[in-house]
């Protein structure tokens, strides 16, 4: 129909555990009020049927007390607060299990429901309630034309469920015109119970039914177009791009610590222009030649220009310098089968020291 608001528009996609965490973190779960009508309703009658005969007991002490003994005393102002008094503790009496039963129901179907939850975003003011078009589509939602569908299907079920149950009862009842007074009043109670009882079913049946309608206008309601859930992904996770350019940062970032390691390096390997390996030996310090720059192509000219100004050897080795590009990082130290290797290229760089040393 052209009245229908598009409520959910291109959200096609189911919502995302974040949607859904955020949504509870803002109050915004979902529960049936009348789902936990129905379970006071029909616990309060289960309990009415169950100790119907405590109940009854009990109004009929207080019929024969406020009927019988208080109406032959005369009522003044000294007596009548005792009477009220007594009146009320009597009252709180038998209806203390029933008040006591409706609340634990109460608590325990709005838990089984949505959990523990405290939230005070719902109570915050919103300005857009007191938008006039706001509150059109909620006039002319899918949800307004369900609860006004649900409110008439209950009075016609339920009204024709109570009526169908007293017609079938109603022999019994006719007879109670020539019954006492106290028959009669059990029978009356033992009736109503049954008929409170068999309502609490139906009504059960329909608050079950409003439940999974519920539901399922809260996953409409939280469902997401594609663009929401890339913009998520990108909030959770980064913005691609903003990822590269920080990757490419910390890259350059490496390079230039990198860089500034080389002029203290006691070699460099190179394959003798793809790779270049820059290698520092401590003695007490490190177990192993450690590799402080590593490069290929561009990066391996940068550091053998450095080497070249810093006056470090460079010796051209192409397989270990393959290996050691293929095997170790910056930090490192080289692998155990590259110590005979390395070992020799040392000792060949600290002969040509001593020689430079003597000339």
């Amino acid at each position: 129909m052209l009245f229908f608001f598009q409520e959910s528009g291109d959200k096609t996609e189911e919502p995302t555990p974040h949607r859904l965490r955020e949504a509870r973190r803002k109050g915004q779960v979902f529960k049936s009020m009348e789902l936990n009508s129905a379970i006071n309703i029909l616990g309060v009658m289960i309990l009415f049927f169950i100790f119907s005969a405590v109940a009854f007991r009990g109004i009929e002490e207080v019929l024969k007390l406020f009927i019988g003994d208080q109406l032959a005393l005369p009522l003044t102002f000294n007596n009548t607060g005792a009477v009220m008094w007594e009146a009320v503790m009597r009252y709180f009496t038998i209806m203390a299990p029933v008040f006591a039963v409706a609340l634990i129901l109460g608590v325990a179907s709005n838990l089984v429901q949505v959990g523990f939850l405290t939230s005070t975003q719902q109570m915050a003011p919103q300005l857009n309630r007191l938008n006039p078009l706001e509150g059109l589509k909620k006039i002319v939602s899918k949800k307004a034309m369900f609860e006004m569908v649900k409110a008439i299907l209950k009075i016609v079920i339920i009204s024709s469920v109570a009526f169908f149950f007293v017609r079938s009862r109603l022999d019994v009842l006719l007879l109670l015109v020539n019954q006492g007074a106290a028959v009669s009043l059990q029978v009356f109670w033992n009736t109503m119970t049954l008929l409170g009882i068999l309502v609490g079913v139906v009504f059960l049946f329909l608050a079950f039914m409003d439940y999974l309608f519920q539901r399922y206008e809260y996953k409409t309601s939280l469902k997401m177009s594609r663009k929401e859930i890339k913009d998520e992904h990108k909030h959770l996770e980064g913005d691609p791009l903003v990822r590269a350019k920080l990757k490419e940062k910390q890259r350059q970032l490496a390079r230039e610590r990198m860089m500034q390691d080389v002029p203290g390096a006691d070699v460099v390997i190179t394959n003798p222009t793809e790779i270049a390996i820059a290698l520092v030996y401590r003695e007490g310090v490190d177990s192993a030649p450690r590799v402080v720059a590593k490069g290929v192509e561009v990066l391996a000219r940068k550091i053998r220009e450095i080497a070249v100004e810093n006056d470090v050897a460079i010796i051209e080795n192409p397989p270990v310098a393959q290996m050691l590009w293929k095997e170790t990082e910056i930090g490192e130290e080289i692998p155990f089968e590259l110590y005979q290797a390395v070992a020799e290229i040392m000792a060949m760089v600290y002969r040509m020291r001593e020689k430079r040393s003597i000339i």
